[in-house]
């Protein structure tokens, strides 16, 4: 007979047997977005202004959907995707390349589907061939974006639909961004995938326990080949949707998402271990992320100081999570 899938995650048990860290844990979130409008709001009269948070929400879009793919990577023990940077540049790229030769929208798709052959390309080694995420991931990242430099010669890819443009950076019934309900859209597709599907259930599962999940003959490589794949896609996509709605695009267009996206799935309280984690905690990371660096710019903090912040969020929630992992005995 085939072992049970142990699914529930270490720390997740703990929370349950301590309310007080149960409590604890699911309020955070919530109360420190909660601190930070509070923080925001004293500090400068624009903080609350519907322009400012609409401009934080269109921000947060972008990364947004790549998030969503990131934390399947973290919750089937994938580490993390490093390549995110050149697929969204291919995505970008492609689509404005490609709009005056066969449309914006087929472009849209071939950028995406391009972007997706990234993703099986480290889903097949890291998946099946045993790599390391972030050593392969940081290669296939580094190939890909040395090939779109080389394509396009390092120069920016102009576009010409600006319908297209006007639609992406439209606003249904003039109140909310087109682009804000592309990114809810994909944010629920992804939570109901990852905690409604088998395949969802088997991400879980390889997470948290890959020894009794392979006895139970789920197929681990397909998995974790998988959540490489997603994230391509979807990275792939934003840099689509950067592109139409900037109607330019260059090589370094993705720089620095792959480190917004870990620090948004980090901070939402996914395990960098694995197998725990979920879309809403992941976007819930990403909005306290947005929000403390909207703070920050309202109140003229250089770039650098920033990237300590996020830094300083990244190493205390690993810290937490070490140290809920320990209290549960797992190492």
């Amino acid at each position: 007979m085939s072992a049970p899938i142990t699914t529930a995650p270490v720390h997740d048990r703990v929370i349950r047997e301590n309310p007080l860290v149960r409590y604890g844990t699911t309020l955070a979130m919530p109360f420190g977005i909660l601190i930070l409008l509070i923080v925001g709001t004293v500090l400068s009269d624009r903080f609350l202004s519907i322009g400012n948070l609409t401009n934080v929400l269109i921000n947060m879009s972008i990364v947004g959907i790549i998030v969503v793919g990131m934390t399947f990577v973290f919750v089937s023990r994938g580490m993390a995707d490093l390549s995110v940077p050149a697929t969204v540049a291919v995505g970008g790229i492609l689509v404005l390349m490609l709009d005056d030769v066969i449309g914006t929208w087929p472009a849209a798709v071939v950028g995406v589907l391009v972007a997706s052959l990234a993703g099986v390309v480290n889903g097949i080694l890291i998946g099946y061939a045993g790599l390391n995420p972030v050593i392969t991931t940081l290669a296939s990242g580094t190939i890909v974006l040395g090939i779109a430099q080389a394509f396009v010669g390092g120069v920016i890819v102009y576009g010409q639909d600006t319908a297209a443009k006007e639609f992406l950076t439209g606003r249904l019934f003039g109140v909310v961004p087109v682009i804000v309900l592309v990114f809810l859209a994909v944010a629920v597709l992804g939570h109901l995938a990852l905690s409604r599907s088998v395949f969802g259930r088997w991400t879980y599962a390889v997470g948290s326990n890959p020894h009794a999940t392979e006895a139970s003959a789920v197929p681990i490589r397909l998995v974790k080949a998988g959540a490489f794949v997603l994230t391509a896609t979807l990275a792939g996509f934003s840099g689509v949707l950067l592109g139409i709605s900037l109607q330019a695009a260059r090589p370094a267009i993705g720089a620095g998402y792959e480190f917004d996206a870990i620090t948004a799935v980090v901070v939402g309280g996914v395990s960098l271990l694995g197998g725990s984690g979920s879309v809403p905690r992941a976007i819930g990371g990403l909005l306290f992320v947005q929000l403390l660096n909207n703070i920050l710019i309202l109140q003229g903090v250089p770039s650098e100081p920033q990237g300590m912040v996020k830094g300083a969020l990244i190493a205390g929630a690993v810290a937490l999570d070490v140290y809920l992992r320990r209290r549960g005995g797992r190492e």
